[in-house]
């Protein structure tokens, strides 16, 4: 859009995908490892799970092609695409340093393209009253607001909230101590937000006094003057000890009239000091006081966790881990705020599992994706088991009173259906059987649903897949199963001569694809 502002960096009209070792590279836009549907996989579970797109999902894997298998293969798309409550991320900060479990020192245009890959599959997931939380620091947080801006727009955007992290600023900083990080918040359309009051604090409610022994109880004084001009706020008081007040003071005037005024000081709720002589104050009772409180963009580490007890929780449950896993009382408050009981919440650079730990004691479904087998291995399923079995007593356990229960499922990410020989995309060598059945209907965007020569559907279209050439024979056989309303897809690995034509005559409207060629023509999915 003419004038629109948007950030640049080397290769944004790229592609970014993980090179194989560890690091990222760029590509085309059409290469099919951009547009690729990947397999998810079962490996295992824990607990209680139906062995469908219903459960808890952890997800080791890549987090973009977890999330382009989310939000494209019907049987998860069903499930997640437009219907994720709440996406809470940690991602690497890009701060340059390296730590013992992942690798936080990309390229800074490599960072940018990373970040984009995933925030346009998050947005696509997104339930329409959902939010995305981008929890950063000073490294990349200015960068990843305007690219935020530009891919959830603007006036979606809902606030940076400050976390302080510590108390104790770091003797052994060179220039100023770095004590606090920030969490971008946007919503997928801000109309349909809903931000939930926080729970009053004891400390909110100890504001409350009744030095008077006013009956209605404790209660707090407000200001009855303000500063913008009221035509009615400009007379003087007398106080019940006899005192003339002219006005409240030099440029204010009485936020009421003094007929108001009069009215509630008739009926006690005007307080006048303990002398009967101070300006008039409204009483504010605690019993009238309704909901909770405003969630504030400050985070103090006292309320929400510091970052200290974040290492502790995972520590005592796992051993070491992530230099800064996040308090648990932290990712209560922004689930607490965002969703409801049943929700989604989806955490798709899971790290210990803190975000997929907290929203399963919470009775929210989740989803978690972490990249590291190793950290799945040690940390993430290792936390998470000892959730569902009840055996993690620490984080906010105690408080929300949990004893165990639910499950998960574990799946991991699968291999690519293609291989590059030389300047030619080729199958797999795994490309066989069901395995490849399944590939070709996430590929096209087919349910599968084998029956008879069908492994399949997508309204009245059939998908058969032919391990090897289809032929006359093949495909006439494939076409006598087909209902008198339904056409077929059929996917080979090559055809015989004129094969295509006949299964045009034998069923208007069917058609015959060359896999790989024609799964990725293009560069985009058939569809």
């Amino acid at each position: 859009m003419a004038g629109r502002l948007a950030l640049s960096w080397v290769n944004k009209h790229q592609a970014l995908v993980p090179d194989g070792d560890g690091g990222y590279e760029w590509i085309e836009r059409d290469d099919p490892r951009v547009t690729e549907v990947r397999l998810l996989q079962q490996t295992g579970h824990m607990g209680e799970v139906s062995g469908t797109a219903e459960d808890n999902l952890l997800i080791q894997g890549d987090s973009y092609d977890a999330l382009q298998a989310l939000s494209r293969t019907p049987e998860y798309a069903k499930r997640y695409r437009g219907k994720v409550k709440l996406v809470y991320i940690d991602p690497p900060f890009n701060t340059g340093q390296a730590f013992e479990h992942y690798d936080d020192a990309l390229e800074h245009s490599v960072w940018l393209g990373m970040m984009r890959e995933r925030l346009l599959l998050i947005r696509d997931l997104l339930a329409s009253d959902g939010s995305v939380w981008v929890h950063l620091d000073d490294a990349e947080m200015a960068y990843c607001r305007v690219l935020m801006d530009e891919i959830f727009g603007r006036g979606n955007f809902l606030a940076s909230v400050v976390w302080k992290r510590r108390n104790d600023p770091r003797n052994s900083a060179v220039h100023m101590s770095a004590d606090h990080d920030y969490i971008l918040v946007f919503a997928k359309r801000l109309e349909d937000l809903v931000i939930k009051q926080l729970p009053r604090t004891e400390a909110m409610d100890k504001a409350y006094v009744n030095p008077d022994n006013d009956p209605r109880g404790p209660w707090r004084r407000t200001d009855v003057s303000a500063r913008n001009y009221y035509s009615k706020g400009m007379y003087p008081v007398t106080t019940p000890s006899g005192r003339v007040i002219s006005g409240p003071m030099k440029g204010r005037y009485w936020s009421i009239s003094k007929e108001k005024l009069d009215e509630l000081d008739a009926d006690g709720r005007i307080y006048w000091g303990a002398k009967g002589d101070s300006l008039p104050y409204l009483k504010r009772y605690l019993s009238e006081v309704q909901g909770g409180r405003v969630p504030s963009s400050v985070w103090h580490p006292e309320e929400v966790g510091f970052v200290r007890n974040g290492k502790e929780e995972v520590r005592r449950l796992v051993g070491n881990v992530f230099a800064t896993p996040k308090p648990e009382t932290m990712i209560q408050r922004i689930i607490q705020m965002t969703t409801e009981p049943g929700d989604i919440v989806l955490d798709c650079f899971a790290g210990s599992g803190t975000t997929a730990a907290v929203a399963h004691k919470m009775g929210r479904k989740w989803v978690g994706v972490e990249l590291s087998p190793e950290n799945v291995e040690n940390f993430t399923r290792a936390r998470l088991e000892k959730v569902v079995a009840g055996k993690d007593p620490g984080g906010i356990t105690e408080q929300i009173a949990w004893s165990g229960g639910g499950g998960f499922q574990e799946l991991r990410v699968g291999s690519s259906l293609y291989e590059r020989v030389g300047h030619r995309v080729v199958l797999a060598d795994w490309a066989k059987g069901d395995d490849f059945d399944q590939a070709v209907a996430a590929q096209l965007g087919f349910v599968h649903q084998p029956e008879g020569p069908f492994v399949g559907v997508k309204g009245r279209v059939r998908l058969a897949v032919v391990d090897g050439i289809a032929d006359e024979v093949v495909v006439a056989s494939i076409v006598s199963y087909l209902n008198e309303d339904e056409r077929v897809t059929v996917v080979a690995k090559g055809a015989a001569p004129g094969t295509e034509q006949a299964l045009r005559d034998l069923s208007k409207g069917s058609r015959l694809l060359k896999a790989p060629r024609d799964l990725i023509r293009r560069g985009k999915v058939v569809r």
